[in-house]
């Protein structure tokens, strides 16, 4: 079975390691950064750059953000050239990012309008849990959906 389309917005502390653990283990990476020379390492070991996060949404089977904060999520998700503006009804959104709860949970039913799931996936570990591949990862949402994205979250 082949791998699912990765998508990764935010290349910074701990978002750079996790995306190259995903290269590491095998899966197809669509990568997007604020600023594109953080994600330059990523590019040299395969992964494609998307010139936004729209872009990272229509070419992925699963987009992860691991973004500073709510607004950051938020302009990622739904603002313009987002997430939400070329994704497919089946689309699962990771947010590893430590945001608002009730940000989360409106985002989420925004998303879910257009057929996109939003798993929340607040990460504790720090940059070498993220290096080593040893975060502790709490993902709350739909159980199939988390079940689906479980292999990902492993690598």
């Amino acid at each position: 079975m082949a791998k699912k389309r990765v998508g990764f917005i935010g290349a910074g502390i701990m978002g750079r390691p996790m995306a190259h653990n995903l290269l590491n283990a095998g899966y197809p990476l669509t990568v997007h950064n604020r600023t594109k020379s953080k994600a330059r390492d990523l590019l040299s070991q395969g992964a494609v750059w998307a010139a936004s996060p729209a872009d990272v949404a229509a070419n992925s089977d699963v987009v992860i953000t691991c973004v500073t904060d709510t607004p950051d999520v938020r302009a990622v998700l739904l603002g313009q050239n987002g997430v939400i503006e070329k994704a497919r009804p089946g689309l699962i959104c990771v947010d590893m990012s430590t945001i608002s709860p009730s940000a989360t949970i409106e985002m989420g039913d925004i998303l879910q309008a257009k057929g996109i799931t939003l798993i929340d996936a607040p990460i504790s570990g720090g940059e070498i849990g993220a290096i080593e591949g040893k975060l502790s990862i709490m993902m709350g949402g739909p159980k199939e959906a988390v079940e689906e994205v479980r292999p990902i979250m492993d690598a």
